[in-house]
């Protein structure tokens, strides 16, 4: 079954994870056969977002969106036996150290 881990960094703390942690996270998933995909997002003041009301009328806003005590930095999918599964990765995952958390949700699968 796919999960989609969409890691999240506080805003409070500093990660003391370093790139290199990153690339053995990566590394390992790799190797362990279970990584589908997965992407680092741009800083948060790269954001945009688009709204439509009732009557079809779009709005858009750029940069930050209020005080938020953490930031979707980026998510990973991967391919697993089991909820368990997901979650042993999500707790390996260097996002999920420093006031960073792991958000595992399965994907649906609509049957296609």
């Amino acid at each position: 079954m796919k999960y989609m881990l969409l890691i999240y960094a506080s805003t409070a703390h500093e990660p003391t994870c370093t790139f290199e942690d990153w690339q053995d996270y990566e590394k390992s998933m790799r190797d362990a056969g279970v990584l589908v995909s997965g992407h680092a997002l741009q800083d948060l003041v790269t954001a945009t977002s688009v709204q439509v009301d009732a009557d079809g009328r779009r709005t858009v806003t750029d940069g930050p969106f209020g005080e938020s005590r953490e930031v979707l930095g980026g998510y990973d999918v991967i391919d697993v036996g089991s909820l368990d599964e997901a979650l042993d990765w999500a707790a390996r995952c260097p996002g999920s150290r420093d006031g960073g958390r792991v958000v595992v949700r399965p994907i649906a699968d609509f049957g296609d």
